[in-house]
């Protein structure tokens, strides 16, 4: 079954953004249960697109005022929740931010 990991932060987990996963992905990949994932820009270099009455709107930044942000996903494929919850605590994001763990609909 396929998971997404999304990796949120507060803006002090902005000094984290180089430091790497500390093994967990060498680790994910020695599993197999990586499929995809990333880094992503800061939140500042976003652009939102909303349409409305058929007008395109677009904003700066994120749309959603919160403290916390997405700054990188991973698309994990295992056994089930209980798996993917472990993938997850393992990640170092968790230690200083959240880690949002989301069934991703089958076709």
């Amino acid at each position: 079954m396929k998971y997404l990991l999304l990796i949120c932060g507060d803006e002090s987990a902005a000094e984290h953004a180089e430091d790497g996963c500390g093994g967990w992905s060498e680790e994910m990949l020695r599993r197999g249960v990586v499929r995809d994932g990333g880094g992503l820009r800061p939140p500042s270099e976003a652009t939102t697109v909303r349409v409305r009455d058929d007008t395109v709107l677009l904003s700066d930044g994120p749309f959603a005022e919160t403290k916390e942000q997405i700054g990188g996903f991973c698309l994990i494929d295992c056994a089930g929740m209980d798996e993917a919850l472990e993938i997850a605590a393992k990640h170092p994001a968790a230690g200083y931010g959240t880690i949002e763990v989301r069934p991703v609909r089958q076709r």
